[in-house]
Formats: structure tokens, C-alpha cells, sequence
């Protein structure tokens, strides 16, 4: 169902857009605080996700996608390595070049993180907020699902 903006509305767009980055931004950290993987670096946690997402990759498919230099991902890819989260396996293909992809440590990780923040959502909702208040996120879930996926043009 898609629901029509309303044309009586007087908030202002720019305040709108501002608060919401903030607030976003705020429900992000307490996510990450929830269940992460440890002290890594934006690009590496990056990388994992990306792995995790897409599939095991090469190292200049991974540069590529995250916009480094080679050498950057190299560096990048020799940390998740050596922490144990990332392998490296000839690819099938074309013996020259390796396949990265997570261990089934980074995997189980990323699982029990999930669910970490899962259940502090869970946990949060419930006991937070009133019936109404919780039909009111359910609500909000479609419309931050279009904005997500909005071209913002």
C-alpha cells in the first residue's frame, strides 16, 4: 500500500530530513553497540558484509566494489585474515586468481551479532512502547522501506 503524502502537512522537509539523520544514526550505534565483531575498521566490517552478502569475491573485485586502491584491499584482506574471518581459495575458474570468503567462524559471528540485535529490538519494543506505539513502527516500516530504496532526485 502506498501512501499518499499529505498536503496539509507543515513539516519542513530540510528539519525532517536532518532529525531522521540523526535519529537513524543513533539507532545504528546502539545496533552495532548490540553485537559486533570487534575493533575492526569501517572498510573492513565493509568487506565482511559485502562477502557475507555477495558471495566469495577476488580481491580486485573487492577493491573495485568498495572504491580502494588494490594494495588498499590487500591491507584490508591481510587484517580479516589474520583475525580468521576471510579465506583464500584458488579460484575454480582460473587458477591465478583467489577466491576470498568468509570462514564459518565469521559466519557464526555474524549470526550471533544478528541475533544480538535482533533480540535488543525485540526486547525494546516490547517493553518500551505502548500496542499503539508498536503499530505506529509497523506503520513507519514502509515508508523507511521507500525511502530507502527511493532515488532521492
Amino acid at each position: 500500500m502506498k501512501i499518499q503524502p499529505d498536503t496539509t502537512a507543515t513539516a519542513d522537509p530540510h528539519a525532517v530530513a536532518g532529525e531522521l539523520r540523526v535519529v537513524l544514526g543513533q539507532l545504528q550505534r546502539r545496533l552495532r553497540a548490540q553485537g559486533d565483531l570487534g575493533d575492526f575498521t569501517r572498510s573492513q566490517l565493509s568487506v565482511l558484509a559485502r562477502l557475507e552478502r555477495d558471495g566469495a569475491s577476488t580481491m580486485t573485485d573487492l577493491a573495485r566494489a568498495e572504491g580502494v586502491r588494490p594494495q588498499s584491499m590487500s591491507a584490508t584482506v591481510a587484517v580479516l585474515e589474520g583475525a580468521g574471518l576471510i579465506t583464500g581459495e584458488a579460484d575454480p575458474a582460473d587458477g591465478r586468481k583467489t577466491l576470498l570468503s568468509l570462514t564459518d567462524n565469521a559466519r557464526e559471528q555474524f549470526a550471533t551479532g544478528r541475533l544480538a540485535r535482533e533480540d535488543w529490538l525485540f526486547r525494546a519494543i516490547r517493553t518500551e512502547f505502548a500496542p499503539v506505539e508498536q503499530d505506529a513502527l509497523t506503520t513507519c516500516l514502509e515508508v523507511l522501506r521507500r525511502l530507502a530504496n527511493s532515488p532521492g532526485q
